[in-house]
């Protein structure tokens, strides 16, 4: 096991169900920031600003606790064909005080570093839904000096593909059902796809560019390797060799797609489903989207960044509730048909209404006349 654990010593205090159930309802409800203030005026002073903030003190919600309560649901809905989906997202968290879990992380999507929080989360998903099953909030608890700029830093003691590793190791150990590990070119390390093959499980990944790959057993023994993009690529037709490092065959695929400035994009699928065609591996792919849903959601309906907590544990637990609330969140979506983001614009409306309808109230006992 790494130095830093995703599945830590259990405190022995048990799960607060009845908060837990209270606080993620309050995400899901609230448009705004998330406070216990906030939470307590909401329900009328039934539980008060001081039982809210000790929820959130009093122990730390791990990934053991998000697996007891996503088993049952699991257990209902795992098929063999399920896949588990490893990413992780950064939620910028600009003006808190910089700790183990706030700290600057480079940031692709915006090409710099942010300073934030950087979650990784593991979700199983498959026809019936889209389920987080494990997370790791990566903790930059090791400090040095810059030897640059003399200024000083902090960086993590474990690598993300360790962390998924010890994700999937968790899933594993739990006999969850799934057939394919789905990641992006983060997690395609080597050492993560031969602990796939060890599990006997698939993965689909993709890879960077300048990945090298020999197409032939006999090109992989004389070292003759090649960056999979300079490779003649017929349309839709994957390619069966070796990556370089790998004993084993992988199939890969490139694909090429239309992004949404009209610039085109080409991406390369490594599996270790030698059975898989060109359109099963980019199908089977195409759910790794899932996960982007999923940050989507807990950012923007469940506020994952919408929290004024100073310190690690407080922070920690309000993540985790986030992810929590998003399990919450998919049921409802099922139950009624309708997407996160609709869900949440139907919360929104009836807040509005009852919202008018009060202010109308207000404007009977005013002596002003508003005509």
């Amino acid at each position: 096991m790494s130095k830093q654990q995703v599945n830590p010593q259990q405190d022995p205090k048990p799960i607060d169900r009845e908060m837990l159930e209270l606080y993620t309802d309050y995400l899901i409800s609230s448009f705004g920031l998330t406070t216990a203030t906030g939470m307590s005026a909401a329900l009328d002073g039934a539980v008060s600003h001081d039982q809210i903030t000790r929820f959130l003190s009093e122990r730390a919600y791990t990934n053991k606790d998000l697996w007891k309560l996503v088993k049952p649901l699991i257990r209902q809905m795992e098929t063999d064909d399920g896949v588990l989906v490893v990413d992780d997202t950064i939620e910028e968290k600009q003006y808190t005080d910089e700790n183990e879990i706030i700290a600057w992380h480079w940031d692709h999507v915006v090409q710099r570093n942010v300073k934030g929080v950087n979650i990784l989360t593991m979700l199983y998903h498959n026809d019936q839904g889209t389920v987080p099953l494990g997370f790791a909030i990566v903790k930059k608890d090791v400090h040095f000096t810059d030897p640059k700029t003399g200024k000083p830093k902090r960086k993590s003691a474990v690598t993300k593909n360790e962390l998924a590793r010890e994700l999937l190791e968790g899933a594993i150990h739990n006999q969850v059902k799934f057939r394919y590990v789905l990641a992006d070119s983060w997690f395609s390390s080597q050492e993560t796809m031969e602990f796939v093959l060890r599990k006997k499980k698939h993965f689909i990944f993709a890879l960077k560019r300048n990945r090298t790959f020999a197409e032939t057993l006999e090109e992989k023994l004389q070292g003759n390797f090649h960056a999979v993009e300079s490779l003649a690529w017929e349309e839709n037709t994957p390619k069966t060799g070796y990556l370089k490092g790998m004993e084993k065959e992988v199939r890969i695929a490139r694909q090429v797609f239309t992004n949404e400035d009209g610039s085109e994009g080409v991406l390369y699928l490594a599996t270790s489903d030698l059975t898989l065609g060109y359109t099963e591996i980019t199908t089977i792919y195409q759910k790794r989207w899932k996960v982007e849903e999923y940050h989507k959601s807990i950012k923007s309906n469940l506020g994952l960044a919408k929290s004024p907590t100073k310190r690690v544990k407080t922070q920690s637990n309000h993540f985790f509730a986030a992810m929590y609330a998003f399990v919450k969140l998919e049921l409802l979506s099922k139950a009624i048909n309708l997407n996160h983001f609709a869900l949440k614009t139907k919360l929104y409306l009836k807040a509005l209404q009852a919202s008018l309808a009060e202010l109308q109230v207000f404007k009977s006992r005013s002596v002003v006349c508003f005509a």
